[in-house]
């Protein structure tokens, strides 16, 4: 761990996280850095110690930031989350307390929805039950009836949500020749686009994939009567929030083959997954991976690093929520 000796020259910042070196040098030139350098998420009781004194807290979505921190850091300006969702802060106990919040969006949307559309190659075409199987040194050879996957071409791909990264992947839909149908609270301008009630989007869609963010109303939007809805042939992506989907009511309708196969990049109570889904073939689970480039990811750090810089400079930060 690294924490600085506060000079009061300096406002003083605390980072939960490692981020590039590029990145941590430019809070190093302008603040007075604490940073936690453990692989994991910083120890609860850690934050709410560190935190103290601080003007700005740049926080990642391990860290819950609620009125325990915000009571203990009772300096701070901002909290800027490295990441564009920010289900794990309280916004109303920050603007009660006239704490700024920001998040990273743009930066990650064309890495998220590249990477979605490599969950439904991957699943569709039975990737990583492929490579499993190969590893396991039970491939006896080429076969043409071996590991028949399904194509995209001629296919619907539905979309629950269009936000940034929603439209992003429709954008990519025509490369694969499939046809996009989508289903939000209302019709919005996606051109080329069928408006679905969510009903008709899960049954009549070939790939249904999730982009909305975690609500009350869209917790376990995704259960066992969403499931029973979905074509027997058709694929269930993951890219968005992990409790929008009923984990255990999808090893359900995987172990049922009421669904052809999901594809997983985040879970309801990460980094713990469902047991049931664990011996499942039929099923890609990845260890949230979306964002997950160097570019990317440096560019989100690099945001939240330039909102915090704004805010103790006095102005306006560029991503306010």
């Amino acid at each position: 761990m690294v924490s600085a000796s506060h000079t009061g020259t300096k406002p003083a910042v605390l980072l939960t996280r490692r981020v590039p070196a590029t990145v941590i040098a430019r809070l190093e030139g302008a603040c007075d850095l604490d940073l936690y350098e453990g692989r994991d998420a910083i120890p609860r009781a850690e934050l709410l110690q560190r935190v103290h004194g601080k003007q700005a807290l740049l926080s990642l979505l391990t860290d819950r930031i609620d009125d325990e921190v915000l009571d203990a850091g009772e300096d701070l300006r901002i909290v800027a989350n490295i990441a564009v969702g920010y289900n794990n802060i309280d916004l109303e106990a920050c603007r009660a307390r006239g704490v700024i919040v920001t998040n990273t969006p743009d930066v990650l949307t064309n890495a998220c929805a590249d990477f979605t559309w490599s969950l439904i190659l991957g699943v569709t075409r039975r990737l990583g039950e492929a490579e499993r199987q190969l590893r396991r040194g039970e491939w006896k050879g080429w076969a043409l009836d071996h590991m028949l996957g399904t194509e995209l071409r001629g296919k619907r791909l539905g979309l629950v949500g269009v936000g940034r990264i929603g439209r992003a992947v429709a954008e990519k839909a025509p490369a694969f020749g499939m046809t996009v149908a989508y289903t939000d609270q209302a019709p919005v301008d996606l051109p080329g686009a069928e408006f679905l009630s969510l009903d008709r989007l899960l049954a009549t869609s070939d790939v249904v994939s999730l982009h909305c963010p975690l609500s009350p109303e869209t917790r376990h939007l995704i259960d066992q009567k969403s499931l029973a809805k979905m074509k027997r042939s058709a694929y269930l992506i993951n890219t968005s929030r992990g409790p929008v989907i009923d984990e255990a009511a999808l090893a359900w309708a995987l172990n049922h083959r009421l669904i052809a196969g999901a594809a997983l990049d985040v879970y309801e109570k990460e980094p713990e997954v469902h047991a049931d889904l664990l011996g499942l073939e039929n099923v890609m689970l990845i260890p949230h991976l979306a964002s997950a480039t160097t570019e990317t990811r440096t560019a989100m750090a690099d945001l939240a690093v330039s909102n915090v810089l704004a805010v103790l400079a006095g102005k306006p930060p560029l991503t306010p929520l």
